[in-house]
């Protein structure tokens, strides 16, 4: 559930603001705390606690133990599907390595194989990606790979520049079929008085520079105070 906050947070004065909301309506941001999860994507409570969930355009290498002709590797299509020999067309995205060589063993073990040992391996990401901008050293798009928090993607992209505002870090998420936005502030998370929030795929992260003009405080006067999470007209 989504936690009440006291008052909106100021949203980061950027250009890149326009192109993380698009022709959508600003968005309602949070201070802190956790935000909520994205619009599932096939999610289900399985997949969303046990890691990374394969999604379309990932590459799989699938091996059958003992089987070389069922060792093979495949690429999760624009509909999630992946075809594997004598099984078939085979829904894939929104699940757990685990789960998918369950089914694909459980497949097999129906007419085929006794005991098959089913092993398989994301070999390329593609779909479980996220966008980091901003004052950071390594600006770019980066893959999930498993649970990640805000902290650990800012290391991936090398860390906040010398010009970084650590105390305005924004993630912007589709909930709910709105643009939202949460205001963070990595010294806070660092020192343990904040939570490290937890980063999902398609996820925008920008961190604001040092010195830079908010957009809040152009927009404060004539914008209404919403609750948390509901969008600025």
């Amino acid at each position: 559930m989504l936690r009440k906050f006291a008052a909106l947070a100021m949203i980061g004065a950027t250009a890149l603001l326009a192109a993380a909301c698009g022709p959508a309506r600003m968005a309602g941001v949070q201070t802190g705390g956790q935000m909520g999860p994205p619009d599932p994507v096939r999610m289900d409570p399985v997949t969303a606690a046990t890691g990374y969930m394969i999604g379309p355009m990932d590459q799989l290498d699938v091996n059958v133990f003992q089987v070389p002709d069922l060792t093979r590797t495949v690429q999760v299509d624009a509909a999630g599907q992946i075809i594997l020999p004598l099984i078939g067309p085979l829904n894939a995205a929104g699940k757990t390595v685990p789960q998918l060589q369950d089914e694909v063993a459980a497949a097999l073990r129906v007419k085929y194989l006794q005991s098959p040992q089913v092993t398989i391996y994301i070999s390329a990401y593609a779909s479980q990606r996220v966008t980091v901008d901003g004052a950071v050293r390594g600006p770019g798009v980066y893959a999930l790979q498993g649970r990640t928090t805000l902290l650990q993607l800012i290391a991936m992209a090398k860390g906040t520049d010398r010009v970084a505002n650590e105390r305005h870090v924004i993630i912007y998420r589709t909930i709910n079929n709105q643009k939202m936005g949460a205001l963070y502030d990595l010294v806070a998370i660092r020192a343990g008085t904040l939570e490290d929030p937890e980063i999902y795929a398609r996820d925008i992260i920008i961190v604001e520079r040092s010195g830079m003009k908010s957009a809040w405080q152009d927009l404060r006067g004539v914008m209404p105070v919403f609750g948390l999470f509901r969008p600025l007209l």
